[in-house]
């Protein structure tokens, strides 16, 4: 059957191509970068490293808490697309507040940035359930490959422009590469609210039958959230993908959310991460797509292994080793051709998983587990400063919490194998 692409799913898209600019611009380069150096500024690098870990952790705790609720509230016959807007919206104001706030105002700063990221996560859990609207069963690993691709794209084009604001503020009219940073925060809040109007326009799916009342819509809310929870305790092949999805991409959460701050505790210097960064951008976008066409070819679930081998090597060789600036670009280059494929994958291989008319409450619970993917954040920078504490260098303390991931993704990727047996299993019992 030949894929003919929508208005709708090209619309769909763009919403990856809107809020991939607060992942890369704030969430990965920038917010780091500026949270050590100008909100952080008089603490130590470890402390420094271990705040901001404790905050990306504080932050997926409250998604996961919520995400399930969002989900069976959803599919009580609530708008996605109005909760995606909404939640859009706060992530929206979120980030352009950054713009306000003083240096070494270090816990308003981190306060903010956990509510940008509540808003930027939850909208994503509306934009994920509606992947079963826009593409059908046999199409959904590649039209979610193209999604993580448009998001890679527009996330590199916006950021390699603040990039060239923060290397020459002069010739953007700033002031200095402070001010050039605190723009940048706004212009990715200005570019995810304008990207997200095509999707909110243009988008349809299947509504089905509404609850009206609050006393009821919470009584049918937790209905549905008990009922999908037995569905997915029963159904082993289920379970144990959620399992697996939990501990390898807790390694791909961490690897975005710390990089920037592991290359800054070893030395490497700003400019050096940022072109690395963008490099990644640029790469993920047709490692994406590849991964996505050979999914067809080869099974999801063999390209996320692949996915997760590339980033034992870089833990291995990279985060080990590493010593140079060059050798920093050439493995965060790595990591862009295994990032962009194992989310998409992840995302369509848990599709094609659910029933359509539950999908809100099913992608409720895998938001939960992504969400729930905090334990790498916090363990890079608790286990750096517990090896600290036993006389290693601050740099060598850095390479070891680091290192520890690779706990988390041979753990995932071994019962990622597992899970799929169990999904054959269930196919032919059926």
């Amino acid at each position: 059957m030949k894929l003919k692409i929508s208005k709708a799913t090209w619309s769909w898209c763009l919403y990856d191509w809107a809020n991939s600019v607060f992942a890369t611009t704030v969430m990965v380069a920038f917010f780091p970068v500026f949270f050590k150096n100008f909100w952080c500024s008089d603490a130590g690098r470890i402390l420094s490293t271990e705040r901001l870990g404790v905050g990306n952790t504080v932050a997926g705790i409250i998604v996961a808490v919520a995400s399930p609720f969002l989900g069976a509230f959803t599919d009580t016959g609530r708008d996605k697309k109005k909760l995606l807007g909404s939640f859009m919206l706060v992530g929206v104001c979120a980030t352009a507040f950054l713009y306000f706030i003083p240096h070494g105002a270090w816990w308003p700063a981190l306060l903010v940035f956990v509510v940008a990221n509540i808003g930027f996560s939850c909208s994503t859990l509306f934009y994920d359930t509606l992947l079963v609207d826009v593409a059908e069963k046999e199409h959904m690993d590649f039209v979610s490959s193209l999604g993580f691709a448009f998001g890679y794209l527009g996330g590199g084009l916006l950021f390699m422009v603040n990039m060239l604001m923060a290397a020459k503020p002069h010739m953007f009219g700033l002031q200095d590469q402070s001010q050039a940073i605190r723009v940048s925060f706004c212009m990715a809040a200005v570019w995810w609210l304008v990207f997200t109007i095509p999707l909110l326009l243009f988008v349809k799916y299947k509504k089905f039958a509404a609850v009206s009342g609050a006393r009821a819509i919470m009584a049918d809310s937790m209905a549905r959230l008990r009922k999908t929870a037995g569905k997915i305790l029963q159904r082993k092949e289920l379970l144990l993908f959620l399992i697996a999805y939990w501990l390898y991409y807790d390694g791909v959460n961490t690897f975005i959310r710390m990089a920037v701050d592991f290359g800054l505790s070893i030395g490497i210097g700003t400019m050096a991460i940022m072109l690395a960064l963008l490099l990644v951008q640029f790469i993920a976008f047709p490692a994406a797509l590849l991964f996505g066409f050979w999914a067809g070819r080869f099974g999801a679930r063999r390209m996320i292994i692949a996915g997760i081998f590339v980033y034992l090597i870089v833990i291995g060789l990279g985060v080990l080793f590493l010593t140079k600036p060059v050798h920093f670009i050439i493995f965060a280059c790595m990591t862009g051709l295994a990032q962009g494929g194992i989310q998409a994958l992840s995302r369509s291989y848990f599709g094609k998983l659910v029933p359509h008319e539950d999908a809100a409450e099913y992608f409720g619970f895998y938001n939960v587990v992504g969400r729930f993917a905090i334990i790498g954040p916090a363990m890079v920078g608790i286990v750096a400063q517990a090896v600290y504490a036993f006389g290693v260098t601050p740099v060598v303390a850095s390479r070891i919490g680091m290192a520890s991931t690779a706990l988390l993704f041979v753990s995932g990727g071994i019962l990622l194998v597992v899970a799929d047996h169990a999904r054959a299993k269930a196919s032919e019992a059926a």
